[in-house]
């Protein structure tokens, strides 16, 4: 008789059925395990669900900013306002400020762009000599009216609300959309 006569295929042993023990046992084990990962799947699962449902359940006040006094503004130049961000968070500290770009159209008529490029948000910086925008990042320029004039930005400068109250300028915050 041979030294492997009865043994497992592959070699390791010999062959023999499974008891009904082992079975369960193995059975057991199994169910364990995925229990486990599905309980860390969770742990891990609730809290990015929650992020992403976040906004939805609970969105950001809009609330009117204001920029300052009407007058403080000449008709048809765009200036740098800065104002509160509409969620801070109470350690957020400066970055709970933001910008805008406003540009006074007439004696009542406001337009506020994002300073932000649409391409992948990098700020922009107005050119009043050339009268348009320029994204620093990967070369967007924006006409006067936020449009995009030429490079990779896939839309128009972002605008926020204006209006004038009691003589000052007021803007209308809000989240601004990624995309």
């Amino acid at each position: 008789m041979s030294a492997h006569s009865g043994a497992a295929p592959g070699g390791h042993g010999p062959a023999r059925e499974a008891t009904p023990e082992e079975l369960s046992r193995r059975g057991f084990l199994t169910k364990i395990s995925l229990a486990a990962a599905a309980g860390v799947a969770g742990l891990i699962g609730v809290p990015i669900v929650g992020y992403l449902l976040g906004p939805l359940l609970q969105p950001t006040e809009q609330q009117w900013r204001s920029v300052g006094m009407v007058d403080e503004f000449a008709i048809g130049q765009t200036a740098l306002v800065s104002f509160e961000e509409p969620s801070p968070l109470k350690w957020a500290g400066q970055t709970a400020l933001t910008a805008a770009y406003l540009r006074r159209e007439d004696t009542d008529s406001f337009v506020a762009f994002a300073v932000n490029c649409t391409h992948l948000g990098c700020p922009v910086n107005w050119q009043p000599d050339a009268r348009i925008f320029l994204c620093p990042c990967h070369g967007g320029v924006y006409y006067a009216n936020g449009d995009v004039a030429a490079g990779p930005p896939p839309h128009p400068l972002f605008r926020y609300d204006t209006r004038v109250n009691d003589g000052r300028v007021e803007i209308r915050t809000r989240p601004l959309p990624v995309a």
